[in-house]
């Protein structure tokens, strides 16, 4: 019965957590996926990760189910982008095939749009200190928000901050995953503790293809010609439950590969050598191409005492009302 309570206590809270992730009213939402198992042990010795204890995480995160899209990225465009001195467009996102994003007006009144088809498709032609950008004025509520300070700070307000080494430094915010927090969502089976070399839950080299139901199936190597919907391929989640950490864009994380910073889980024209755990990767981190873009991720909330009695006292309740039932 302690056990029943115990457990009715811990949805409550992690359901409530996500709750707090998702309560602003912001344009912007990010579909999460938690990512347990604190304290799981890392993969082994030769899987060449960038980071020291490859994949092991010491605390419980979240990390979006999916690549940042065209439409959550001309948010932020829209809302602090009329000049646009941090260089958060490049004009390859509206004239190239694979961009997704176009740009209206002059300097000082610039407006985006997400072009015909592309609203679900994951943004593209950003670099590692946009997506930083991005993860911070999420932090900061977006709108109006900052884009300077927040899980990161950026100095110099230039594209290319002048603390180029930019680091981390409140966890407690959404930021961009590192490699250990990326590399866990995308190969960690939490059921087996243990890893996979493919992110879609198996060891069996992933097969190109169009967007299918099919299980390990992704888009690279050309099958489709360009970037999909984010998570078009529905029978290939991660074991943690993410889409795309193989195929669609590469994507940034925040291992520091002096000089470049960690990208990792392969693109839809390049074949499936860059999914597999042992595959490692960085770019300079002002690198913009047609196959790169993010995702984010966020530590799960800690609940404030009213919050945990709050827990308490429903799951305390529910449990009377099912021996009153009894009776």
């Amino acid at each position: 019965m302690r056990s029943r309570i115990v457990l009715g206590v811990l949805s409550s809270l992690l359901l409530s957590g996500q709750a707090l992730l998702a309560a602003p009213a912001s344009a912007v939402t990010i579909d999460w996926v938690f990512v347990g198992n604190p304290g799981n042990a890392p993969d082994t010795p030769g899987s060449n990760c960038f980071a020291a204890n490859c994949g092991a995480v010491g605390y419980s995160y979240f990390i979006a189910k999916v690549e940042v899209t065209n439409a959550q990225y001309a948010e932020l465009l829209n809302a602090k982008a009329a000049a646009d001195p941090l260089g958060l467009y490049n004009p390859n996102m509206g004239s190239e095939a694979q961009g997704g994003i176009t740009r209206s007006g002059t300097i000082g009144s610039y407006t985006y749009a997400v072009k015909p088809g592309f609203t679900n498709k994951p943004v593209n032609f950003v670099s590692f200190y946009d997506a930083l950008r991005f993860t911070n004025w999420l932090n900061n509520g977006q709108t109006s928000g900052d884009t300077e300070d927040g899980a990161y700070t950026l100095l110099g307000g230039t594209a290319t901050p002048s603390n180029g080494s930019t680091i981390r430094f409140n966890r407690g915010t959404i930021f961009l995953p590192s490699e250990n927090e990326w590399y866990k969502a995308a190969y960690y089976d939490p059921a087996a503790a243990s890893y996979f070399d493919f992110p879609a839950g198996t060891d069996t080299e992933t097969v190109c293809s169009a967007p299918t139901e099919t299980a390990n199936r992704a888009n690279c190597f050309f099958a489709v010609g360009g970037v999909t919907d984010v998570g078009a391929y529905t029978g290939s989640a991660s074991p943690n439950g993410t889409f795309d950490q193989g195929g669609n864009v590469w994507e940034w994380n925040e291992e520091i590969v002096d000089p470049n910073r960690g990208i990792r889980g392969g693109s839809w024209n390049n074949d499936t050598a860059g999914f597999i755990a042992s595959f490692r990767l960085s770019f300079d981190p002002t690198f913009e191409s047609n196959n790169s873009g993010f995702r984010v991720a966020s530590l799960v909330p800690e609940p404030d005492a009213r919050l945990l009695a709050a827990a308490v006292l429903a799951s305390l309740a529910a449990l009377r009302n099912g021996s009153a039932r009894k009776l």
